[in-house]
């Protein structure tokens, strides 16, 4: 046996040393795992920002539960739970996973617009923007963009949409409307919901679908109050992320009618999405899921009452985001920008500056972590 052998073969052995301590720290099948997460206080992301040893620990744990189940193709198991709950939470008749939110929202209207193949959406959404022309593309679809460095497009303006099209030599129905909101383009700004309402109805009144890219829908509702499900009820397909505040690594639900989810199945795996397995995904997921509404809103009352406490101190302004959700814009004065993310970082919190020297605090389930006095003084210290 050479030296590398010997080294490979001592490092095995320390490593399969451990099993019975792990073995022994077994959890039984009512008791709820806790994540591993680190003490850190994030405001960089919608969610924990759990490290690789974080996450692996945490679904460790979770695959020891009794009642643990595993998919096989992205069906049954966890992943069916998921599905499940999601469906429930979001008052829709089925669920569907998806490996990707550019997937879930492709797939859904595609699905939806059928023959009718114009689509109206808004200029800053993410379908419209950040993949790649693929409903074009892919699904011959013709997207009419509303709306230009707006978070928010109008009845108004889908109607004069909806007269041009009537009115031209050749007929071309609207199949879809899509509405992203919270828009991450306009830092989390909320589309109106008046004019989703009233949108939502003209659809309906057209035999018009509706989709909603909801990625961050339930930070929306930790702000607006409004529920998941009552967003959800004006639109026949959702889309949510899992992996933004959920804390997945990967992964998407789309939830919308029965009839229709069943398509998707076989749409996935058609556009390479079917999966051998998505356990690793599915139960992370599922468990932040749970009680997930009563933390957050714990959070973004606490995220209140720090951005207030801030802006009262000298060196600190705050500005907040017109309709806006979770994001926050944060100026510093007397020091520099990266300095004084290198001083909270000390204390255990992490922001980062932003392109205007400035920082986007993003309020998530981080900050349950704390206390308010605590982060305050956090902040408050690193000025030096």
């Amino acid at each position: 046996m050479n030296h590398l052998q010997r080294r490979n073969f001592l490092k095995l052995s320390s490593a399969l040393s451990l099993a019975p301590a792990l073995s022994a720290q077994a959890f039984s099948s009512k008791e709820k795992p806790k994540d591993s997460a680190e003490s850190l206080v994030n405001f960089t992301s919608d969610g924990l920002n759990l490290s690789p040893l974080a996450y692996s620990q945490l679904l460790t744990e979770l695959t020891k539960r009794d009642d643990f189940g595993v998919d096989n193709y992205s069906l049954n198991g966890c992943v069916e739970e998921l599905e499940t709950q999601m469906a429930k939470i979001l008052g829709k008749e089925a669920a569907v996973f998806m490996p990707t939110g550019t997937l879930a929202n492709h797939l859904a209207i595609r699905t939806l617009a059928g023959k009718n193949n114009r689509v109206i959406l808004q200029h800053e959404s993410h379908v419209y923007n950040d993949t790649g022309d693929c409903a074009q593309t892919l699904s011959n679809l013709n997207l009419i963009p509303l709306g230009f460095d707006k978070a928010t497009f109008t009845v108004d303006e889908v109607n004069e949409v909806l007269k041009r099209t009537a009115g031209g030599r050749v007929a071309s129905k609207v199949g879809v409307i899509s509405i992203e909101s919270p828009v991450r383009r306009k830092t989390g700004e909320l589309f109106d919901y008046e004019q989703m309402k009233q949108i939502s109805a003209l659809a309906k009144s057209n035999d018009i679908k509706m989709h909603l890219d909801g990625a961050r829908l339930f930070l929306a509702s930790g702000y607006t109050g409004i529920s998941p499900a009552t967003y959800a009820s004006l639109f026949d397909t959702v889309y949510i992320s899992l992996y933004k505040y959920f804390n997945a690594a990967s992964g998407a639900i789309l939830a919308g009618p029965k009839e229709l989810i069943a398509s998707m199945y076989h749409a996935r795996r058609m556009f390479g999405g079917g999966l051998h397995q998505v356990w690793p995904y599915a139960a992370v997921a599922l468990h932040y899921l749970e009680d997930f509404s009563d933390r957050y809103s714990k959070a973004v009352s606490m995220g209140e009452e720090l951005i207030k406490k801030l802006d009262n101190h000298d060196s600190f302004e705050i500005q907040r985001i017109t309709k806006g959700t979770n994001i926050f814009k944060m100026t510093v004065q007397g020091i520099a920008p990266k300095a004084f993310a290198e001083n909270l970082n000390k204390k255990g919190i992490i922001a980062r500056p932003n392109e205007t020297n400035g920082f986007n605090l993003l309020v998530n389930e981080s900050l349950l972590k704390s206390s308010v006095p605590t982060l305050v003084n956090g902040f408050v210290n690193s000025l030096k």
